[in-house]
């Protein structure tokens, strides 16, 4: 075969390969303005194109669900309604609060009574608690982190696994492959020698999911014995605790949970590593109230392999209840047209709108994105935070003075509908005032951003913020 003749057959076999994808794209992509431009890009320029599409463009993740038998699910979702004794009717009352019973629908489990979450702010007092809780531990621990780093911090939560494996308990420790690319196998090798479970999520397993490298598992979850779980923005390196030189200080939350909730979250737990590594685990699924607090409380796992976009739709939802005020705060603002039309429509009703977001970046596209948006956001009313002492990572959200949310979930499309994610909300006086008095705190480590700051920015910024916002939909 010619040379010639080897190109054409590569030449065509992109444009049929372009015209498939484009015919993929206008089946399934959310927006039309994502199928449009999906389309001609593939059609026009199918040498580039198609690998772009087949890495970064599907939104469904496939086979995470179908891998589990749904009899095996709704067999785990009975025993858990069971143990918290759910006659079907929701405990949230009628009324604006109300609003978010829908909440249930996309977690499908329902609020429960009998939690205790407890904030954890930055990271010597997250870990302290963790590693704390893991030394406690008597029969398993489970733990799964986007970012596991082999530095200060990373060691000492591998030593702590070790200690708690030698002794008897069983560890699993379930980590993103892609968030943890720069972790050597070494550092894993070592804790199985120990007797460690370890397990990449596995995000390219299944043949849908080959060249999905867009799709992460974003979710932090540690839980002991099934009495004890954590969650929140934390991952395990040292800059989380504050060591990095590019950041310094850093700022983040982490939720302590007792009660109910900690067998959702064991069930999130549960899901993944069977989607990993293809077997179930044998865990306590005894229901136990906390001893102190008694919260209502409900944990909201959300990802790519959901029949709806639950992770998007409850921040609508979270923000179309309101009544007196909605404060969120994320590393990113890069949201969709949705989140945009409900904080507009919460600012017309007189809701006391605020975003917090860093100052510094971390990912210069994405920072440079958000400035589009902010300018669309302040121009509705909404009021835009930047905190100023390190880079700012926590992921909360506070609903007048009732409800409040903390997890793993950015005001982002990544987290909207490609990541993994985890979300408790709490529907408490005490944990809002809690979380209020946490968040004016960091309103006094803030200043005020206004559009008159973009408005005098050079024309090379504001193109550059236009390009980067082309690329929001995957950022």
């Amino acid at each position: 075969m010619e040379l010639a003749e080897l190109f054409a057959i590569i030449a065509s076999g992109f444009f049929i390969a372009g015209l498939l994808c484009a015919l993929m794209a206008i089946w399934e992509t959310r927006t039309t303005q994502g199928a449009v431009a999906w389309a001609i890009s593939l059609v026009t320029f199918p040498y580039l194109a198609v690998p772009l599409y087949l890495v970064f463009g599907r939104r469904k993740f496939q086979g995470y669900l179908a891998k589990r038998r749904s009899t095996d699910l709704a067999a785990h979702r009975s025993t858990l309604l069971e143990g918290v004794g759910n006659d079907g009717d929701s405990l949230l009352p009628r009324g604006a609060l109300g609003s978010l019973r829908v909440v249930e629908k996309l977690a499908d489990m329902p609020f429960t009574r009998g939690n205790d979450t407890r904030l954890l702010i930055d990271g010597t007092a997250i870990f302290d608690a963790i590693f704390a809780a893991i030394e406690g531990a008597s029969d398993y621990v489970l733990v799964q982190f986007y970012i596991v780093r082999d530095d200060g911090l990373g060691n000492r939560l591998a030593a702590c696994l070790r200690e708690a494996a030698q002794r008897g308990v069983r560890v699993y420790l379930l980590y993103d492959e892609i968030g943890s690319n720069a972790t050597g196998s070494a550092y894993f090798e070592t804790l199985r020698q120990a007797g460690v479970e370890v397990s990449a999520f596995g995000s390219t397993l299944g043949r849908g999911n080959r060249f999905q490298l867009n799709f992460r598992n974003h979710r932090k979850v540690v839980v002991v014995d099934g009495r004890i779980g954590f969650t929140g923005g934390s991952n395990v390196g040292d800059e989380y605790l504050g060591l990095s030189k590019r950041f310094g200080p850093w700022r983040d939350t982490h939720l302590q949970i007792e009660g109910p909730i900690v067998q959702a979250v064991q069930s999130s737990f549960e899901k993944d590593w069977y989607w990993a590594q293809g077997r179930h685990l044998d865990l306590n699924w005894n229901i136990r109230a906390a001893a102190e607090r008694d919260q209502t409380a409900l944990i909201l796992p959300t990802g790519p392999a959901d029949p709806t976009e639950s992770c998007s739709l409850f921040f609508v939802q979270a923000i179309n209840a309101a009544v007196e005020r909605i404060w969120i705060v994320s590393p990113y603002f890069v949201p969709d047209l949705d989140v945009m039309a409900a904080l507009h429509l919460a600012t017309l009703r007189g809701v006391d709108v605020r975003i917090m977001v860093p100052e510094k970046a971390d990912n210069r596209v994405v920072w440079l994105a958000a400035f589009a948006f902010f300018e669309d956001a302040a121009s509705q009313g909404v009021r835009f935070f930047r905190y100023q002492e390190g880079f700012l990572h926590q992921k909360v959200i506070l609903v007048d003075a009732e409800a409040a949310a903390v997890g793993t979930a950015n005001l982002d499309n990544r987290s909207f509908r490609l990541n993994f994610e985890i979300t408790a909300v709490v529907i408490d006086r005490t944990f809002a005032k809690e979380v209020e008095a946490m968040l004016l705190d960091d309103f006094e480590r803030c200043r005020e951003y206004h559009n008159s700051e973009y408005e005098a920015s050079p024309v090379w910024f504001k193109l550059a913020v236009r390009l980067a916002r082309l690329a929001s939909p995957i950022l």
